[in-house]
């Protein structure tokens, strides 16, 4: 039986609008102090598009630093898949509009759905099609415009998210000294009425009445997604480590989803890392979806904490719920 072809991230790219949405902007905005969201989630200020930029615009401009990084051409992408929960419009996928806009001919590409897990599970999508030998150069993209789903009015959402996206390079690794490792996703679909969009699908189709009920914005109970989150996101990474026969103090960089400082906190403290190793800039960009942990690893390079061969942890819980988990040595 021939061995899988391991897949490693060779390049990486983000970007964030420039217009900042700060907690000050919040405070005249919403019943809300700067205290209160620094106390509760941890976030200062958030990126937010302008109108009529979309998700598909932050994608290209992360999509063509990670190819600029690389060394890569539009033209030598096999595929794109873009992990979003506010795609331009319902159809056509983002990851046609990216292909289109990149000038990345002869690439083919779909959405995948997974909100807050979206990357790493498109991460692992992708490397399977690097595994199989089917591709040699895999393009994902986490990238979402929360700002377009989101109630302005409602205090218990409108601090917590901004607009984000970052691409990251797949290609086949040299050997088995770099790249991915080994992964745990798991759905569990009774708490999907904790976090949603309601409207705009094909249960409750967008009229008159979904737009006055609010039914197009993110609904969310808070209590019951940071008690799944700390839970599940624990857990998952507890049984990648052991395994793998590891534990937390031999992560080199553990890069989690960007949702909330407390939940981060809480799954270091109980997964024993240490301190150092654990990754953090939801200050400067709350809660970017699909796009929080491509964009934390650009900071993790950023301030120096990635370099080759560390072993890495991501890790997400999402809506849905999503959960996952993936262990991979850095590749430069």
């Amino acid at each position: 039986m021939t061995k899988p072809i391991r897949a490693k991230i060779s390049a990486l790219g983000t970007y964030v609008p420039p217009r900042l949405l700060t907690n000050a902007d919040l405070e005249k905005m919403v019943d809300t102090t700067n205290e209160w969201i620094m106390t509760r989630v941890g976030i200062r200020e958030r990126h937010v598009v302008d109108k009529g930029v979309a998700t598909s615009d932050l994608a290209v401009e992360a999509a063509k630093q990670a190819l600029a990084q690389g060394g890569r051409a539009p033209t030598d992408i096999d595929a794109i898949i873009v992990g979003t929960v506010t795609p331009d419009m319902l159809f056509p996928s983002t990851a046609c509009l990216v292909q289109h806009k990149l000038g990345a001919k002869g690439a083919w590409g779909f959405d995948l759905s997974a909100a807050c897990s979206a990357f790493i599970y498109s991460l692992q999508v992708g490397a399977q099609f690097i595994a199989g030998g089917l591709h040699k150069r895999v393009l994902v993209i986490g990238a979402d415009v929360m700002s377009s789903i989101i109630d302005y009015t409602d205090r218990a959402t409108c601090v917590i998210f901004g607009d984000g996206a970052g691409a990251a390079l797949l290609e086949p690794a040299e050997d088995d000294s770099v790249g991915l490792i080994d992964y745990i996703h798991e759905v569990d679909g009774s708490g999907g009425c904790y976090l949603y969009m309601p409207g705009g699908g094909s249960l409750h189709p967008s009229t008159r009445q979904t737009v006055d009920q609010k039914m197009h914005y993110v609904h969310q109970d808070g209590q019951q997604v940071f008690k799944f989150a700390v839970r599940k996101q624990t857990e998952l990474c507890q049984k990648l480590l052991e395994r793998n026969g590891l534990k937390g103090s031999d992560i080199d960089a553990f890069i989690p989803h960007q949702a909330n400082l407390r939940i981060i906190s809480a799954t270091a403290d109980r997964l024993g890392l240490r301190p150092e190793s654990v990754i953090v800039n939801i200050e400067r960009y709350g809660n970017t979806t699909a796009g929080t942990i491509p964009l934390a690893m650009g900071t993790a390079l950023e301030e120096g904490k990635l370099k080759k061969g560390n072993l890495v942890m991501l890790a997400s819980v999402g809506a849905g719920f999503t959960i996952g988990a993936t262990l991979l040595r850095w590749a430069y």
